[in-house]
């Protein structure tokens, strides 16, 4: 099943995506819902971002090449990490496919895209296992980390680099069934030019490695997102290119990157 939020009106509402067309539910995938007779052509609506994350969390240093590049251009050698260590990310930063990155004028062009799998947990999860850490997964999105590279050396911390408004793009959906965390592939497109792919079997710690150690410690909510880290090393984007993430099983999140005058 495909679920989705889009523009109906003056509101967001949740919908089942069927074929070529967008079903709006009552209620949400996270608590009980009923479809409404409102259907209407995917093409004639605006997608959202998929769902607004009580908590916004990021795997970030999760693949080994990514690790190796980055470290590599700073001039020092890798270091991998030992357990799955999780991040955060803020919600102003999530924009919706096909809506444009938007870059302050005083950004550097070390300005990157991340191609990244992402969870969305769909019921509250505590001290559970890493056999079944996958059952309190709702489904699966595609997020792209954008970064801002000199930015996120120089400041203490992320909170421009990976934050700044529009550098979070999520979506188009989320894909219930078909997804396979583990091995599936992430292919990066800019201007419609393939530019690197990889699979998640290549992550230092997958999905359920991720949701059972946090959940030993925190308590994760319906609608949280996980995102799971990128691999390879990317390239840079500038004024006028269109980044596309591709992750198979899901589909394809694209974004226009627009710099600031």
């Amino acid at each position: 099943m495909k679920w989705c939020r889009f523009q109906n009106g003056d509101h967001a509402s949740y919908g089942i995506i069927e074929g070529s067309n967008v079903i709006e539910v009552s209620g949400s995938p996270f608590d009980r819902y009923t479809r409404t007779s409102n259907r209407k052509p995917l093409s004639s609506v605006k997608l959202l971002v998929p769902v607004i994350p009580p908590t916004f969390y990021a795997a970030g240093i999760n693949f080994r090449e990514h690790v190796t590049e980055m470290a590599h251009k700073r001039g020092e050698e890798p270091k991998f990490p030992p357990a799955a260590d999780v991040g955060y990310r803020a919600n102003n930063a999530l924009v919706a496919h096909d809506e444009a990155i938007v870059v302050p004028k005083d950004a550097t062009e070390v300005f990157q895209y991340e191609g990244e799998l992402v969870a969305v947990i769909g019921k509250k999860c505590k001290k559970v296992s890493e056999a079944d850490a996958l059952d309190y997964v709702l489904g699966y999105t595609i997020g792209n980390d954008v970064s801002e590279r000199t930015w996120q050396r120089g400041d203490r911390t992320l909170w421009r680099a990976k934050n700044t408004d529009t550098f979070k793009p999520m979506g188009p959906w989320i894909e219930t069934e078909g997804v396979d965390p583990e091995n599936c592939d992430v292919q990066i497109r800019l201007n419609g030019k393939f530019i690197s792919k990889y699979s998640m079997s290549g992550a230092i710690f997958g999905v359920r490695q991720f949701i059972s150690r946090m959940s030993q410690y925190l308590t994760l909510y319906p609608g949280d997102v996980l995102w799971m880290g990128t691999d390879g090393a990317p390239e840079n984007m500038k004024d006028g290119d269109v980044c596309e993430i591709e992750i198979e099983g899901i589909g394809v999140l694209r974004n226009p990157v627009k710099w600031e005058k």
